[in-house]
């Protein structure tokens, strides 16, 4: 297994993207446990995977189709007789542009 080091640019352009403010200290820490996510995704490489189909999802997916239907029908006077203000079957907004 390779060990990886992680440089100070690659830390400082991580911590630009991620908009973080590190200390000194907690740099260090991330740049460890960093390491440590890299050295475990390089061991799983190791694993001989000859054979076993790529996984989509853990659970089994399957789309659930239904005939469309109008559950509400029109009711266009019904809203337009909720509005505040209305002319001529339309409602009545503000003039917003001379």
């Amino acid at each position: 297994m390779a060990e990886h080091k992680i440089s100070d640019e690659v830390m400082a352009n991580t911590e630009l993207l991620a908009k973080l403010a590190l200390t000194d200290e907690e740099r260090e820490k991330s740049r460890q446990e960093m390491e440590k996510i890299l050295g475990y995704v390089d061991k799983l490489n190791e694993l001989d995977t000859e054979g076993v189909e790529p996984l989509i999802s853990l659970f089994p997916v399957e789309n659930v189709f239904r005939e469309d239907k109008v559950v509400n029908g029109d009711m266009r006077d019904e809203l337009v007789d909720l509005a505040p203000r209305k002319k001529d079957g339309q409602y009545l907004v503000p003039k917003t542009v001379e």
